[in-house]
Order: C-alpha cells, then sequence, then structure tokens
C-alpha cells in the first residue's frame, strides 16, 4: 500500500508545484473581444468558411491524448496518421504533437505545461477548474465570436440539443473559453463477464433474460473462474479495480466500482440533495460506507484482485488479455477499446453485458454531469478557428457525410477498421444530447434491411451496420473490429436500450458540479484522503468503522466549508 500512497502523494505534489507556478505567471488579463475586420484578415481569405484551406500550409502543435490500444495501421502514428494527413489534405494545416500521453502521464504532461508557459497551441484539459485557471492567468483565447463565425449549423446544433448544459460548461464570465465534450446520459456501469467461460463451466447468468443480475451472482461467478481457472493461465486473479475506485465521468469508469455502489444506492464523488434539501458529497454516506465493505469483503474473499490499489490501468487490461480474469466492470463501449485486446489474443473470447440492480430489482443510475473535457487554444495563437474548423470536419463532415468512402476514402477505412477514436486530432466526443440510442436505432434497423444505408444518419452507424453484419455471418471470426462493434453496440447499447424501453432505471440528478473558492485550497488533500482511506478499507488495513473517520475528518479540514458554498450558490440559482 506504501507504493500506492507515495505515487498519488506525488501526483498531488505535481498539481500543488503547479497552483504556485501558474500565480507567478502572467497577471489576470481581460479576455479577447470580437475580432475586428484588421484581425479577421489573419484567419485566411474567407473568414467564416468552416472548411476553407489555409492559402499558405499553417502549423499547429497538440498536446495528445493517446490511448494504449489504438488500433492504428502499421507504420501511422499518432502524429501522422489517416486523420492528422486528412486536416492537411482539407484544410492545409499540419499537426505537430508538443507531447503525448494517457491518464495520470497526460494529466501531469498538461500540469508541467501550465506551470512553464510553454502550452501546445490545442490542447485538452480534463476539469472546469484547470479550465478557470487557465482564463484567470490569461493563457487561452476567447473563442466565443470565432465559434459563431465558424461553427457549421450541424455543430451548433449538436451542441444545443443540451438546453444549453454544454456550451455554458465551458463559458467563463460570459465568454466561451473552451469547446466542450458532451457527455450523454449513457445509463449503468456494466458488468462484462466471459461468455464462453460461462458456458465452458455451465453457469447460466440472468436466468430470466430481463438483463439484470445481483452482486451474488457476480461473487458466484467470480469464485468459479477463479477455482477452475477457465483461461488455463495457471494464476486466475479476481476483479481488478483501478486505485482511485470512483469517477462521475461515465466514459471513465472502467474499471471502477461505480457499478458496485449503484447497488447499494451509493453515488460516491457526486454532489446530491438529501432528503431534507441539504448538499451531501456522495462519498460520505451510509450508503458508500455499505459499499465499502461488501468491497473489503470481496477483498478478504480473493473477489477483488489482491494487488488492488498498485496496479496501473494498463496493468489491469493485461490481466484481461492474457485470460486471468472474466469479469470486467465498465462502460458499453469497453469492446472497443478495452476488451478487444482478449479477442485478439483468443479467438473464442466473448462477452455479455448485465446491469446490476439492487435488493429491490433497481436499476439505479445517476445522469452525467456536464462534461469536464475542453479543447483550449493557446493566447496568441495565429489560426485559433483552427479549432472549430476541426471539430467541423470530424464531428461533422466526417460522421454526417454519405459518401465519406468516395470523399475521405483513408479515414473511411479508419472508421471501418475500428481505429481508436483516440488518433483523431482531439480526443473527445461530440454527440447530441439523444445520438446513442438514435444511432442504436439506426444500425438494428440497417441490419435488419428495414431501411437502407443511404438512410442511416451517420457513417460510423454505416461502418458498424456493416462490421455487425460480418459478426453475425461467423461469429468465429478473426475480425476484431467486427468482434467489438458487435459486442459494444449490440451487447452493451443494446441493453441500454432495452432497459430505458422498459423504464427500469431509477435516475439520481447530481446538484452541484463546479468548483467553489476553497475547493481550490483543499480539495486535493480531501481527494487524496478519499482515495488512501478507501484503499485501507477495502484491503483491510483498517476496519470499516474507520469509514466514520474519514468522513469527520473530510468535514473537519475543508468538507463542511465546502458544503456551505455549494448550499449558497446552488441557492442563489
Amino acid at each position: 500500500m506504501k507504493t500506492s500512497w507515495n505515487v498519488l502523494t506525488k501526483r498531488l505534489a505535481v498539481l500543488s508545484v503547479t497552483a504556485l507556478m501558474m500565480s507567478a505567471l502572467a497577471a489576470c488579463g481581460g479576455t479577447s473581444g470580437p475580432p475586428t475586420a484588421e484581425e479577421a484578415g489573419k484567419y485566411e481569405t474567407a473568414p467564416g468558411d468552416p472548411f476553407s484551406p489555409y492559402k499558405d500550409e499553417v502549423t499547429v502543435t497538440l498536446g495528445r491524448v493517446t490511448t494504449a490500444n489504438p488500433k492504428l495501421p502499421a507504420g501511422d502514428t499518432y502524429e501522422n496518421n489517416a486523420y492528422t494527413r486528412l486536416v492537411k489534405d482539407t484544410l492545409n494545416a499540419k499537426i505537430k504533437d508538443q507531447f503525448e500521453a494517457n491518464g495520470e502521464d497526460y494529466s501531469r504532461q498538461v500540469s508541467l505545461a501550465i506551470a512553464s508557459g510553454e502550452l501546445p497551441d490545442m490542447m485538452r484539459v480534463d476539469s472546469k477548474d484547470e479550465l478557470k485557471e487557465l482564463v484567470d492567468n490569461d493563457l487561452i483565447e476567447d473563442m466565443t465570436e470565432i465559434y459563431k463565425q465558424y461553427a457549421t449549423d450541424n455543430v451548433k446544433k449538436t451542441y444545443d440539443s443540451y438546453d444549453g448544459r454544454a456550451l455554458d460548461n465551458a463559458t467563463i464570465d460570459g465568454r466561451l473559453m473552451g469547446l466542450p465534450a458532451t457527455a450523454v446520459d449513457s445509463a449503468p456501469a456494466m458488468v462484462w463477464v466471459r461468455q464462453d467461460w460461462l458456458d465452458i463451466l455451465g453457469i447460466q447468468l440472468d436466468a430470466d433474460g430481463d438483463g439484470t443480475i445481483k452482486l451474488e451472482d457476480v461473487e458466484k461467478t467470480a469464485e468459479a473462474f477463479l477455482k477452475s481457472d477457465p483461461g488455463q493461465t495457471g494464476k486466475p486473479v479476481g476483479i481488478p479495480f483501478v486505485n482511485t475506485l470512483n469517477t462521475t465521468d461515465y466514459n471513465g469508469s472502467a474499471y471502477t466500482m461505480l457499478g458496485v455502489a449503484s447497488t447499494q444506492g451509493a453515488y460516491p464523488q457526486y454532489w446530491m440533495k438529501d432528503k431534507d434539501g441539504s448538499i451531501v458529497y456522495g462519498s460520505t454516506t451510509a450508503e458508500t460506507k455499505q459499499m465499502l465493505g461488501i468491497m473489503a469483503d470481496w477483498h478478504k474473499k480473493g473477489i477483488i484482485d489482491q494487488q488492488f490499489g498498485t496496479r496501473t490501468f494498463d496493468e489491469i487490461t493485461a490481466l484481461y488479455t492474457n485470460g486471468q480474469c472474466g469479469i470486467a466492470f465498465g462502460p458499453w463501449h469497453i469492446p472497443d477499446w478495452g476488451l478487444s485486446s482478449v479477442k485478439q489474443m483468443d479467438k473464442n473470447a466473448k462477452f455479455s453485458a448485465y446491469a446490476l440492480e439492487d435488493a429491490e430489482g433497481k436499476v439505479n443510475v445517476a445522469h452525467a454531469n456536464p462534461s469536464n473535457q475542453f479543447i483550449v487554444v493557446r493566447k496568441g495563437y495565429e489560426h485559433p478557428e483552427l479549432a472549430i474548423k476541426i471539430i467541423n470536419l470530424f464531428y461533422d463532415k466526417l460522421a454526417n457525410d454519405k459518401n465519406v468512402k468516395t470523399s475521405m476514402p483513408e479515414a473511411a477505412k479508419y472508421l471501418e477498421d475500428g481505429v481508436d477514436g483516440s488518433t483523431r486530432p482531439f480526443n473527445i466526443e461530440i454527440n447530441s444530447a439523444t445520438s446513442l440510442l438514435d444511432d442504436y436505432s439506426d444500425v438494428v434497423r440497417g441490419i435488419k434491411g428495414e431501411i437502407s444505408l443511404d438512410e442511416v444518419r451517420t457513417t460510423e452507424s454505416k461502418n458498424n451496420i456493416g462490421s455487425i453484419k460480418t459478426y453475425l455471418n461467423n461469429m468465429d471470426t478473426d475480425n476484431v473490429t467486427a468482434w467489438s462493434k458487435y459486442h459494444s453496440r449490440i451487447n452493451g447499447v443494446g441493453l441500454i436500450d432495452k432497459l430505458t424501453q422498459e423504464k427500469k432505471f431509477v435516475w439520481m440528478t447530481p446538484a452541484f458540479s463546479g468548483t467553489t473558492p476553497s475547493m481550490k485550497q483543499t480539495w486535493a488533500n480531501l481527494t487524496k484522503m478519499e482515495q488512501e482511506s478507501f484503499i485501507k478499507i477495502v484491503t483491510g488495513a483498517e476496519p470499516l468503522d474507520y469509514f466514520d473517520t474519514f468522513v469527520s475528518d473530510w468535514k473537519k479540514q475543508g468538507g463542511d466549508q465546502i458544503i456551505k458554498e455549494i448550499e449558497a450558490e446552488t441557492a442563489s440559482e
């Protein structure tokens, strides 16, 4: 455990140094207003054209969020691939990566770039607080007028489908300071189970076929996998979890205990309203204590990976790839980028997806917080409108062009082959609020022949139809893309659609998702305290009642003050 806490401490130290160095950077300056006619001339010969190329080649440096398994073709890289070449061919803009990293390494690179003042021309930041710091120090461009001038109608319509929530989340003092990712209500954290292993052992999960199972089913299945070692590795392990344990970002919920929490009506890390209307932090509730009790019991029994707290994200993925574990907690799309490596190693691998229900048969789900991912543009970059053009190109033109195989053949092949979306210049998703189930409807009807490909809304859905048909025609296929698209769309989104249609979800709406003044001084310490306390309880280093000590300390060391500030802010809304 000491190793894990040291890592957490070092990470927080980097962030603390960053905060100190930030204060020494440029003094707070005003954000830029609408560009003058003279300034507009620096953009191009046709200001406002959402796809017009630059007369002379321009260069843009990026901070690039990568993934462990991008599935790039041989010879292609994050900096030089079909998508970056599309930007060059369409916009005459050359992409150079100032840094590439994933997970905590990416956060560290961003922190160091901000601290040194040497920002790439464009990068993704992963918190509203970070966006505010960049604004306070006048380090990024005001995108308000540029967005109005350059965003396509389709991009604007997509953002508008969130009734203002998306753009408002990136707006500070009335100015649009970043281009936000969108957070679709994707519903429950799922349990993905090796179906081929269930078949080998004669285990039938979800006998009634309603798509839901209970924690006891997960426990019994994990015990069977550990005892029988269907992966034949000689070293099976329990279910692995990341040491952060929780998240409020559904898309980042892989290997977290979000699903376990839902069965107890617990919502760790969410700000909620209690029965009396007061603000409560989800990580401090009695329901969260119950969740930790279950996790501690699982760890004691070996149901949980005994190296919990020390493994990296990539090491956890490797446990599935190597056949050491066959139960994974994660979002609907985990087969596309995480579990697809399992198929690469074992052609017989198949997964089934389930939602976890509580003791009363309810599937508890939290509405998504507004996205905390933003694309920002370095203050002073000569072509800030290029960020909008790139978004237009990928989230409108490439997504919606019905002749994409002719107009953008190389990018179309990437989509067809399931190359990971992180290889696009911006590793974010921008989808309409109803896009997930709308796309699923298109895919199902397309597979059945109820609609033609010309009637399918998006290029991605067209490709998914082809991939899924390939899988359905031969479920033993070696085509990993066909395998992953079937699992993520038909098993994953299909389960969400089924439970949505049957009105099985019980929704919790978060009360707050922003940052208060005192959070800037205390939140890093409180987060560190929470993670360390939860790890101690789960691993048995401390008894379950230590949770009460954590809650008391959390309140004294800043939690109570934060709650007062949130209550004041929400009362004024």
